[in-house]
């Protein structure tokens, strides 16, 4: 028989399983677009304003291009986990089901966008 103590049964686990993982997902996320943010604003509000091809040649050097992309992505991922995280608390039955099937489609559908455009204007 195995003797668990009631800390060691909780630890790291909601009452979902999952609770621990899903909030530090969300703090790694925030805190790495507390860092990225600023200096891809800075890059990005340097181009706002350029003619075409001052903006294509900003974002064909690899330093915005991959500060971008990586915007984007880590963005989006959070977008869709919070957004996820606010209709679980908010909604019930098929109209939860159906609103998280829609927003983690609308942010992989963003993030492809924007991928796309931003390797359009970096090749």
């Amino acid at each position: 028989m195995r003797y668990l103590t009631p800390r060691k049964r909780a630890e790291g686990r909601g009452a979902a399983h999952h609770g621990a993982e899903h909030h530090w997902a969300m703090t790694v996320s925030s805190v790495g677009l507390a860092f990225l943010l600023p200096l891809w604003l800075y890059i990005f509000g340097s181009a706002l304003g350029g003619t075409r091809e001052a903006v294509l040649e900003t974002f064909a050097r690899p330093l915005p291009a991959i500060l971008t992309a990586l915007v984007l992505v880590v963005g989006m991922r959070h977008f869709a986990m919070g957004a996820t995280t606010m209709i679980e608390d908010y909604a019930r039955g098929t109209n939860r089901k159906l609103l998280i099937i829609f927003v983690i489609a609308l942010s992989w559908v963003i993030a492809a966008t924007g991928l796309f455009a931003l390797a359009r204007m970096a090749l």
